[in-house]
């Protein structure tokens, strides 16, 4: 029995000691700067104000060349010569470089040569044809007379048959030989390598040089890019939740590291119709005029676009925003009994700095600096009471004026 009574004393007592545990455990768990009782929480302020706000977003991308192509001969050949170089402007139809032509020269005067030959073949067999031609008509009067014989009619006949054929396989060979000379003379014309295209374009500039003068080249060899850069195309991605919100036809601004604080205007011309799945993102085309050729391909962008725009809306900074009992807020403050009451809000556009206030309206200051030490209702006290009622000793400054040095940003 004793025995028993001496565990039930060890049980209370170690239930004793844990209750007291717990209860050391939960107060230090608790806010220690949250304010216990009627304490006064010193804020800061800002007023609510009317502006327009936007709802923007802002990508990043690369400028690229509206249109570009390479020059290439279509023959093999060494560079005699290339009139362009990068960043020259270059007119539609221009000469570009010259090939080594000789052998394709001497490819023409021999197809010419063949011609000839072909030529005087139909004139000779044109001859042979008209001589048969007689001789067979000869034989169709004589036969007819009974002079000539059947077989001497049908021998007629078939030479003159002959000849005939034979004149029309020349005329086939001189169509031959005109081909091959034809087919020469564009081969000797790809010699002179020119730079054309099909838009309206009358000049556009040089981007690359990839081979020098005597390079032996062969078909298809890349020898400059030439480029269209007016307008130019900035290339962004979007992802999914930005995706709908684009359209085509929206301006869009655009700036570069190149020139700081200038900005130029576009205008989305191309929105894909799908999203890679390895990145969800969309392929979007802004069209940027470049009359003075300022942007080049190339170069990092940053493209704003607006989405949409409130002219005098109701506006808070992000800051003064807070949450209490699962609702979002903002604290109003009472100026005449000093005390902050927390008012839940509906928030419409919200950018970096500002947010927005769709329901109710509100109007006065809201707190952006203590907010987090502050239940509805909270007494609250100004930096400029403060600076009223703290006394300044001599040749030392302020704490207060330190304390709001040392948040210049931060509007009152």
């Amino acid at each position: 029995m004793k025995r028993f009574l001496g565990i039930l004393v060890s049980l209370a007592v170690v239930g004793v000691l844990g209750w007291q545990i717990y209860k050391k455990v939960t107060e230090s768990q608790q806010d220690p700067f949250r304010p216990q009782g009627n304490a006064i929480v010193a804020v800061e302020t800002v007023p609510v104000r009317k502006i327009t706000i936007r709802d923007a977003g802002l990508f990043t991308g690369t400028l690229l060349p509206e249109s570009q192509f390479i020059v290439a001969p279509k023959v093999a050949g060494r560079l005699e010569k290339l009139m362009v170089n990068i960043g020259d402007r270059v007119k539609r139809g221009q000469l570009i470089a010259v090939l080594e032509d000789a052998e394709y020269n001497q490819q023409v005067e021999q197809a010419k040569a063949e011609l000839d030959v072909a030529r005087a073949s139909v004139q000779e067999s044109s001859s042979t044809m008209e001589v048969a031609q007689r001789e067979f008509e000869r034989a169709e009067v004589l036969r007819r007379k009974k002079i000539a014989s059947e077989s001497e009619l049908d021998l007629a006949q078939t030479d003159y048959n002959v000849k005939a054929a034979k004149y029309r396989v020349a005329l086939a060979q001189v169509q031959q030989r005109e081909a091959a000379l034809e087919a020469a003379q564009i081969r000797l014309s790809y010699t002179q390598i020119q730079a054309a295209w099909e838009d309206t374009d009358e000049y556009r500039v040089v981007g690359e040089r990839f081979v020098d003068e005597g390079a032996l080249l062969a078909p298809n060899t890349p020898i400059v890019s030439v480029l269209a850069i007016d307008p130019l195309k900035a290339l962004i991605h979007v992802i999914e939740r930005d995706y709908s919100r684009v359209q085509t036809g929206q301006e869009a601004v655009v700036s570069t590291d190149a020139f700081p604080g200038t900005t130029f205007t576009g205008q989305i011309v191309r929105i894909a119709p799908l999203l890679k799945e390895t990145s969800r993102q969309a392929r979007v085309e802004i069209e940027i005029p470049n009359g003075d050729q300022r942007l080049k391909p190339g170069m990092f962008i940053r493209a704003q676009i607006e989405f949409d725009r409130h002219d005098s809306a109701t506006v808070v900074p992000v800051a003064a925003l807070a949450r209490r009992d699962g609702r979002q807020g903002v604290f109003l403050v009472d100026t005449e009994n000093l005390k902050a009451r927390f008012v839940a809000v509906t928030v419409g556009i919200v950018n970096n700095e500002l947010a927005e206030v769709l329901q109710p309206p509100i109007s006065g200051a809201v707190v952006t600096l203590g907010q987090h030490l502050l239940e509805d209702g909270s007494a609250i006290t100004l930096p400029s009471m403060e600076r009223e009622s703290a006394p300044v000793q001599p040749g030392k400054p302020n704490a207060t004026t330190r304390g709001a040095q040392a948040h210049p940003g931060v509007k009152r």
